[in-house]
């Protein structure tokens, strides 16, 4: 398909091919889900702890004999029925990450970009840069003048590192390279801006993607 490539001044600057496969599939909300729910596990800490039994501070002595007092049997102090007990079955330092299948990881990439483009929110940019003595304020005129409160912009292989500094400070603005294109960050945005070196990113990044993936009936 056909789109027109824009300024951030928004002014038309030529036009550019997107390729169906990747920015006019079906979105598949399932696939969606499964992606964000596999990123926001990655995320996650998993520095969560508390104290077991062999664990807590305290005596080791047996609280009083075993028989002949009429009360239930006990062994510690430390047990968890009594006060600054330990805890069972508490939550423990891990991972919370889990593997999910490349072929899922790309399908679920193509189907936030081609909702994004279905709902008229993807924008073609011509370059993401900032000239000599840029400042932050002037950035953000030209975002006010868009009408963007919350946009994602991805750039090629690396981010002008002026443009990088002068959009740190706006709010609602986030910028990365391709390479960290993902569909959490897309989603949570509500205008994705790409670059005319992102596209050509994004389209050798998900062709081999495509070429490295599993056959059918090979293992994940």
């Amino acid at each position: 398909m056909q789109v027109t490539i824009r300024t951030l001044d928004n002014t038309e600057a030529g036009s550019a091919e997107l390729p169906d496969e990747i920015f006019a599939a079906k979105p598949r909300a399932d696939i969606i889900a499964r992606v964000v729910h596999w990123q926001l596990a990655r995320r996650r800490a998993g520095t969560h702890k508390v104290k077991g039994l062999s664990e807590v501070q305290g005596t080791t002595k047996k609280p009083y004999r075993q028989k002949g007092t009429g009360n239930a049997r006990q062994g510690s102090l430390r047990a968890p029925q009594f006060r600054h007990g330990g805890v069972v079955h508490g939550p423990v330092v891990r991972s919370h990450e889990y593997s999910l299948n490349k072929k899922v990881r790309r399908l679920g990439l193509i189907s936030v970009l081609s909702q994004k483009q279905a709902e008229g929110k993807l924008v073609v940019l011509d370059a993401a840069t900032a000239g000599e003595g840029a400042k932050t304020k002037d950035l953000a005129r030209r975002v006010k003048a868009l009408g963007w409160h919350s946009a994602l912009i991805v750039d090629g292989s690396a981010v002008d590192a002026g443009f990088l500094r002068v959009s740190r400070n706006i709010l609602g603005i986030d910028v990365l390279p391709t390479i960290g294109a993902n569909v959490y960050d897309i989603l949570r945005h509500d205008i994705l801006a790409i670059t005319a070196a992102g596209i050509e990113g994004l389209k050798q990044r998900l062709g081999h993607e495509a070429s490295a993936a599993p056959a059918e009936g090979d293992a994940a």
